[in-house]
């Protein structure tokens, strides 16, 4: 008898787990299972392209319906799972048809981390995850409109990018004292801040947010400050927080995340998990890691689907990331957290440099800005943990891949 795998979520890991799992010529029934009406489709444009109104729907798709059709994948979308029956291997859902798998897979993604405080359910007020909240900012990209934007990570910059190049004023309001914070040295936080300062944004740092007052739709902002800052439209952009409900009430482990081994499995042979969703062990870090990124995201569905097909696949992988804001591109490789040196590479006023991290001598992470060959190539020497004297990095005379041992 053919296995069945169902595929819990419809994200872009969803999509590249039909796509794997078809290459590696498995011919048992794959069943997809998503939230949302649409079919697997690709976030990290949405608080770009999709929101400037430079990229249609269909692009966001990972594959055509067509796709899905030719590989034979069942779809249910518009459909939320309730509970894992682990003993009788079956999922419920809330349109009441129970769904039997041989194979699971949690594809689940995240979810975004909620505001609380008084006014959040004012028209005009939103958070970004999804297609739908893209539609409804949108609707208020008007010329001369004022935005407020709620913390400045990827997310808030990216939107307050696209906002200032569509004419509206913003404001940014941000409880860290520099913005990107938790993923960039001071060096990279300054930077951006400058630009986007430039740019005609303007910031509250160090600042809390009280209330958002209006009576049906956003009229302000209330800062911890005591400042009240006019608004016609507030994007919210907090972080995430990964969707773990399902598995934790399956009685499978749960630690900031579902808790998988390097081959994505759960504690249940039979249950795989991938994605945001997931908390994994990383042998570069000698840590376990939460990775909020499609590279992740991609390559766990990619061995997940391998040891469903009977492969002996470990994930092993330098995380990577980006964000476009303006005409800056910034990609990170690797992870900064915890490094004790640094070493910039190429002059920022020129808005084309890296920074490049070490601990105890070792490289660990590379933010390189409108520099793509320096991230490209520092991927190699933060797998290898390479050993490099931080002047060497400084000289951008030298290529990283010269440094290679």
């Amino acid at each position: 008898m053919s296995e069945r795998v169902v595929i819990a979520g419809a994200g872009h890991a969803a999509g590249q787990i039909v796509t794997s799992l078809r290459q590696h010529k498995f011919d048992g029934q794959i069943v997809l299972v998503g939230e949302e009406p649409y079919l697997p489709y690709q976030r990290p444009p949405l608080s770009k392209k999709f929101l400037a109104g430079e990229m249609p729907a269909e692009r966001l798709y990972v594959k055509p319906a067509s796709f899905y059709e030719d590989a034979n994948v069942e779809l249910h979308l518009d459909t939320r799972i309730t509970a894992i029956d682990r003993d009788a291997k079956r999922l419920e859902t809330d349109g009441g048809e129970p769904l039997a798998y041989d194979r699971l897979v949690l594809a689940l993604g995240a979810r975004v981390r909620r505001l609380r405080i008084k006014g959040t359910a004012l028209s005009g007020v939103h958070y970004l995850r999804s297609i739908a909240d893209v539609e409804g900012i949108r609707a208020g990209l008007e010329p001369g409109h004022r935005l407020v934007v709620i913390g400045a990570g990827y997310i808030g910059l990216e939107v307050a990018a696209v906002a200032r190049q569509a004419g509206l004023e913003v404001t940014v309001i941000e409880m860290a004292d520099r913005v990107m914070s938790r993923v960039v040295s001071p060096e990279i936080s300054d930077f951006y801040q400058i630009e986007h300062t430039e740019q005609g944004v303007r910031f509250r740092l160090s600042t809390g947010v009280d209330a958002l007052t209006g009576k049906k739709r956003i009229k302000s902002v209330m800062t911890s400050e005591g400042e009240d800052i006019p608004a016609d439209l507030v994007v919210i952009g907090i972080g995430i927080v990964p969707n773990t409900q399902l598995a934790s009430e399956a009685g499978l482990p749960v630690d900031n995340g579902i808790v998988v081994d390097d081959h994505c499995c759960t504690d249940d042979p039979d249950i795989f998990a991938v994605g945001d969703c997931t908390v994994h062990p990383n042998a570069i870090y000698g840590r376990q890691l939460r990775l909020e990124s499609v590279h992740n995201a991609l390559e766990q569905a990619k061995t997940a689907a391998a040891n469903i097909c009977g492969e002996d696949s470990a994930y092993s992988q330098v995380p990577w990331f980006w964000s476009d804001q303006y005409d800056l591109k910034l990609q990170i490789a690797g992870l900064s957290e915890g490094y004790d040196d640094v070493a910039i590479r190429g002059n920022p006023a020129e808005r084309s440099f890296s920074c490049l991290y070490l601990r105890d001598g070792r490289l660990i992470a590379c933010d390189a800005i409108n520099a793509p060959r320096d991230f490209l190539q520092s991927k190699q020497l933060i797998a290898d943990q390479a050993l490099i004297a931080v002047e060497e990095l400084a000289n951008p005379d030298v290529a990283l891949k010269d440094m290679l041992a």
